[in-house]
Formats: structure tokens, sequence, C-alpha cells
């Protein structure tokens, strides 16, 4: 199995370019500078097995808005587990289709389960292209083109997919910074469409690996019994409830991290040369550049990395994703990309 390239890979970073990890700035994932403050977690958290915790259960329902919901190791265990549960529903299915940019975990989960890979790009296909009991994939917002569907859109294709015994997956895991919310979490009903949503990127916490999948009873019951038990460790379930709880922080976080991309951007914008680079797109968790010309992007990467700052160089190669920056970060930043001539 090919190990796919992701930011926040500092250590092989690091050793590529001969510099300690602790002097690195690291930009390269779309995680919130900013954490939850993590408090003292009950011993207990750490003696038990973890059990089903119904305080976590209750505050993941109220934050997400429904109560039929798995717990996960983070959302990976479950991108690589849909192909095969899907099949096993479905075995006529044939055809998924997802963005041609995106996360790319999801392609070759189904690719390795032998789905055929259709692509689409930044719009969703025609309807009429969709068979009997395919796959749609949408990343909303995508990442890193931050290409945003409203509700409404996706709310087409899912009656659409569900009149052909198809499954729908919206991976949401920068949903949380999307305001007004086009979350489908609220159109979840008797059809096949399992929603991803991603903890650690909006809390900062992505460290202790734990995710949440909202669908229907009959696709929450399945992923329970193929996940097995003890999915979640005990301190992650403990400081999880704590945070969804949170509503004070929750609103404190989306008004800081929205001032820190706005200050990004205006960096950004002022400091690179305006003819390199063609847009500037972003979510309140990342940025991306696109650039003109072929090469600039993985120069820029390079020459980046040899000052210690570390973005990610997106599949493309034609473009650069940064993740949000506080204040301190985007002055070094600044300052590095004035010292390297990248400006006019």
């Amino acid at each position: 199995m090919a190990l796919l390239t992701h930011g926040g890979q500092l250590a092989q970073i690091a050793k590529q370019f001969g510099i300690e990890q602790s002097q690195w700035l690291d930009l390269s994932t779309g995680i919130a500078p900013y954490h939850y403050p993590v408090g003292h977690v009950p011993i207990s958290a750490y003696q038990q097995l973890p059990q089903v915790n119904d305080e976590l259960i209750n505050a993941a329902a109220s934050y997400y808005g429904h109560d039929v919901l798995a717990i996960t190791n983070g959302s990976q265990a479950v991108i690589k587990l849909l192909p095969n549960l899907w099949r096993e529903k479905s075995s006529r299915s044939t055809n998924v289709y997802l963005p041609k940019h995106g996360y790319k975990e999801h392609q070759q989960a189904w690719q390795q389960a032998q789905f055929t890979i259709c692509l689409y790009d930044d719009e969703l296909p025609p309807l009429a292209v969709f068979d009997d009991h395919c796959v749609l994939v949408i990343i909303n917002p995508n990442n890193p083109t931050t290409k945003l569907f409203t509700q409404q859109e996706i709310l087409i294709y899912q009656q659409h997919i569900a009149s052909l015994n198809g499954l729908l997956v919206v991976d949401e895991a920068f949903m949380d910074v999307i305001t007004p919310s086009q979350s489908m979490i609220s159109s979840i009903d008797d059809s096949n469409t399992i929603i991803l949503r991603s903890f650690g990127k909006f809390f900062g916490l992505a460290g202790i690996r734990i995710g949440f999948v909202l669908a229907n009873n009959h696709w929450i019951a399945m992923l329970a019994d193929s996940l097995g038990p003890w999915q979640v460790n005990g301190p992650a379930q403990y400081i999880a409830a704590q945070a969804l709880s949170d509503k004070a922080w929750h609103s404190e976080q989306r008004k800081q991290l929205t001032q820190d991309r706005q200050a990004l951007v205006e960096m950004l914008q002022s400091t690179l040369n305006k003819n390199e680079h063609h847009s500037i797109v972003h979510t309140d968790l990342f940025i991306t550049i696109y650039f003109n010309q072929p090469q600039r992007a993985p120069q820029l990467f390079d020459t980046l990395c040899q000052h210690g700052i570390y973005v990610r160089l997106c599949d493309d190669q034609q473009s650069l994703r940064f993740g949000i920056a506080t204040a301190k970060q985007r002055s070094l930043l600044a300052c590095v990309l004035r010292l390297t001539n990248l400006i006019d």
C-alpha cells in the first residue's frame, strides 16, 4: 500500500533539510494554532478501559445537532472501512465519484477496494452521469481548494443518489468554521448518507485522535460492529466532552481564527510577488495560493523549508497551502519571505 503525502510530516521534513524539529514553524496542516485548554483529566480515564461515555455522546449530539452517531479514532479508520462495508451492502456497486483535488485517502481507499474511480473537478458531475448503486464523495469545504457547496446544492444530489440506491459520503472536516453552516447533518434520514466530522482541526487537538460519524441507525450499527470496542481512549473522550460543551470557547475560537486568517491573507498579498500567483483562496483554518508558473510552488516550498518554515506543497504541484498563523508566526513568515527576495 502506497503511503500518501500529507501535511504534518514534520519529522520527515526536518530530517530531509537537516534542521532540528524544535526550530521549525509548522504551517503545513489545517489544524487551528489555538487548542482547547486541557485541564485536569481524572486518573480513572487512564486506568480503565474506555467505556461508552454518555457525557461525550450527549455533548456531541448537542454540538452536531444529531443524536445518532459513532465516535471513532479519527475519520481515517472510517474512510478505510467504508468501501468494504458498502460492497457488503451493495454488491452491484462499481463506480465512485470523487473530487480530483482533495484528501487523497478517500480515493486510495475506494481504489484499493477495486471500485472504478470517476474524478470530478470543482463542480459536481451532472446528475445524468450517475448510475445505479454508485457512490458520491463530497469534501465540503474542500481541502485544499476551499470549494464549498451549499446544503441546497447537495440536497439535490442526495435525493438523486438515494433514488439510485447509491451512497453519499460528505466529509465535513472543516465545516466548524463555515458560517452560516452548510452541513448536511440536518438532512440525514433513511437514505444512505454518511457525514464525517473531525474534532482535532477546529479544537486544535489533532493528536488525541477522535472523530465522529453521523448517519442513520443502520449505518451507525454497521460501523460499531465493524470497528469493535475501545475505539477512542478514555482521556480523549473526557477532553472532547468538555470541549464540545464549551460554547463560549467555540465563539472565541471562531472569532480569533477569522481575525488571523484575514491578517495572514493581507500579509501574503502584500508580501508575495503579485505577478507570480493568480489566486488566494481560504477558509478560517487554511489558505491556498495558486501560482502561475509551473515550478514556482515547489521552488517556494523548498526555499521556505530551507529557512525552517514548513507549508503544504499540494498534490497538483502548483499551489501551496498555509495553515492559519498567529501574530508571532506571521511576523516570522513575512520576514523570511522578504529575506528570500520573493517580492517585487
